[in-house]
């Protein structure tokens, strides 16, 4: 039995939600580029030149990418042979959230009762989710969710009759509605099966995974081609203002689910999708 310290997973989120706010992964700055030599239109060239010079500043200058550093989702995969001493997981992880947020001078977003909005100060407590593995690991991930995007999320309850179209059509349709509220270019994660919630939660997982990485399974990967193509004949463009990129990628997770139903979420990234990971 491997024992990992409390005081460890703190001092790891803590760093991680720095990081994450200050740095976007590498495949997020790539895709950003990349639509910015793609674009035709003036306005979202510039617009997309203006996006990838922000991400050079907040590099250069050590500050958050974006003033929303969003509710801090921790994603932990816990080895069973693993053993935390010390406190309990979540508190080392609200502890390592309280300081990445106050040490990092990075905004607090979240407030302590959803209707009596009081500001908790120090951003917590987080979004954890706990997945049990084998081994004797502790595998984080930080992945910051700003709401502007977070609030263009849907969720769609299908009968069993609904096809791959018609997901795709829900796609779609979530970034219609959608507009230009989540300050385009998008990430979009997308879980299909399980059920109500489950589907809500494969949709955030998908979004972390990285843009240059499709889905295992060709069915799927070509699907989350065909629902980006489709995302991107909007033509919302970039900053809402019209462009060939809506969107920068979509990724697809399934899960089985009953023969009644067929849950679709979408969970809408902004183009400042973040998540940062360490392995303790």
């Amino acid at each position: 039995m491997r024992e990992i310290s409390a005081a460890q997973i703190e001092e790891t989120v803590c760093r991680l939600c720095i990081e994450a706010n200050r740095h976007l992964p590498a495949d997020v700055c790539a895709a950003v580029r990349g639509a910015g030599a793609r674009e035709t239109q003036p306005l979202a060239k510039n617009i997309m030149k203006d996006l990838a010079h922000n991400l050079d500043a907040a590099e250069e200058l050590q500050l958050p990418v974006c003033q929303d550093t969003g509710m801090a989702v921790v994603f932990a995969r816990l080895g069973q042979e693993a053993h935390i001493t010390g406190g309990l997981l979540a508190d080392a992880v609200n502890r390592g959230v309280a300081r990445g947020y106050t040490e990092g001078y990075l905004r607090c977003s979240v407030v302590a009762d959803p209707l009596r909005r009081v500001n908790t100060g120090n951003n917590t407590p987080a979004v954890l989710h706990v997945t049990l593995t084998e081994g004797d690991a502790l595998e984080l991930m930080v992945a910051p969710k700003g709401f502007g995007s977070e609030n263009m999320s849907r969720i769609y309850m299908l009968t069993p009759a609904a096809d791959r179209e018609k997901v795709i059509g829900c796609i779609v349709d979530a970034v219609r509605q959608a507009g230009s509220n989540p300050c385009p270019p998008m990430v979009l994660g997308v879980g299909i099966g399980g059920d109500f919630e489950l589907c809500a939660l494969l949709a955030k997982r998908a979004l972390c995974r990285p843009l240059d990485q499709p889905n295992g399974d060709p069915f799927y990967a070509r699907m989350e081609q065909d629902a980006l193509e489709a995302v991107n004949r909007l033509g919302i463009g970039p900053q809402g203002f019209g462009g060939v990129t809506t969107a920068l990628g979509v990724a697809i997770e399934t899960y089985p689910t009953h023969i009644a139903g067929l849950p679709v979420a979408v969970n809408v990234g902004c183009h400042v999708t973040r998540h940062a990971s360490a392995i303790l």
